[in-house]
């Protein structure tokens, strides 16, 4: 499975959701561009990872990197001025403190008892959902289908079969999108050709298997945003519930890895081929010092402040992680497979500044 050689570094990326935490790859993504070492052939991206991915394509597709860059900055913007009246604000204690967190939030604690109580179909039965427009008015999806240099795919989870779909090109489309986000608790699942589906975190945050075949590169750089390890363990109900959906939406994508990983240990204890499964390079782009502080209910506040301190730091993460491995894209994966394997020992966080919460 030889390619040949180009100037220019080819990836693929996958990119999983996380809320307003998408910001956190919107920085990863801009470093990524600034970078004409590298350029992009695939995407996988699930929720704000998938909206991500296909604002990023659209702007590749009208005009190149620069324009790419400016278009998801434009999206986020846009993020943030539609949820200006949005009944989940930050409390004033908490705007003081410089706190990001909606925890204390009269307007998200109203929708967390409202939600347990009634669904999506009770209190929002006409499936009204922002982004739609926001979507509809920043993302061409014709000219993202029609591209030949790269590949876009979107998760999402089909609610009757609770498998995984993914859309890839020449299917993808406002709806898939949504689809890919829907949040079974705050919005109906979306119909697609007679099928009913939710967000795609719970069976592929991000897909790995749409890149896995790309004969363009070797490489998937993960762009993971959901912390994987916590050092300490939850206490309170609502740390509970925010660790059981951080565990669930990093599960299928840890399954996935750990299946790349066995079948290449197996390659090459017996010195066999497998295919793309022996060539193919993983990277992973995650910070777990920072992560640690991004609390759960933070993945609903699009202010614009807030937004930005989650861009720098992702573009911070980018910077890091390109100086240390940039080398070894084409090479080598730089991801360790056998850390996924039982326990993840991670070294305790430095004391450094919170994070933005």
């Amino acid at each position: 499975m030889a390619r040949a050689p180009r100037k220019t570094k080819p990836i693929n990326l996958a990119l999983q959701g996380g809320g307003s935490h998408g910001a956190l790859t919107w920085g990863v993504l801009d470093r990524v561009l600034e970078d004409d070492r590298l350029e992009i052939v695939g995407i996988s991206g699930t929720s704000a990872g998938a909206m991500n991915a296909v604002v990023m394509a659209d702007g590749l597709a009208a005009g190149g990197r620069d324009r790419a860059r400016a278009g998801l900055e434009r999206f986020w913007k846009a993020v943030s001025d539609a949820a200006l009246f949005s009944p989940f604000q930050r409390s004033p204690l908490d705007k003081m403190l410089g706190n990001y967190s909606l925890d204390h939030s009269p307007g998200y604690l109203f929708f967390e008892g409202m939600s347990r109580m009634f669904s999506p179909y009770d209190l929002n039965p006409l499936g009204l959902n922002p982004l739609r427009g926001l979507l509809a008015e920043h993302v061409d999806f014709d000219r993202i289908n029609a591209m030949n240099g790269l590949r876009v795919h979107v998760a999402a989870t089909n609610v009757r079969t609770g498998r995984s779909r993914v859309f890839g090109p020449g299917e993808l489309g406002v709806e898939p999108v949504l689809a890919s986000a829907c949040l079974p608790q705050m919005f109906p699942a979306v119909e697609i050709g007679g099928e009913f589906y939710w967000d795609g975190g719970f069976t592929g945050n991000p897909a790995l298997y749409p890149l896995l075949s790309s004969l363009a590169s070797p490489d998937i750089i993960v762009v993971q945003i959901n912390p994987l390890v916590r050092h300490e363990a939850p206490r309170s109900a609502r740390e509970i519930m925010n660790r059981v959906n951080e565990i669930s939406f990093n599960s299928s994508l840890v399954k996935e890895l750990r299946a790349i990983g066995l079948m290449q240990r197996v390659a090459q204890e017996r010195n066999i081929d497998l295919g793309v499964y022996t060539h193919t390079y993983l990277h992973l782009i995650h910070t777990y010092v920072e992560v640690q502080d991004l609390v759960a209910s933070s993945k609903l506040n699009a202010e614009w402040g807030y937004l930005r301190k989650l861009y720098d730091l992702g573009r911070g993460w980018a910077e890091e992680w390109l100086a240390q491995n940039y080398d070894h894209i084409g090479e080598r994966s730089t991801l360790d497979l056998d850390s996924l394997e039982g326990d993840a020992h991670l070294p305790a966080p430095p004391s450094v500044p919170r994070a933005a919460e």
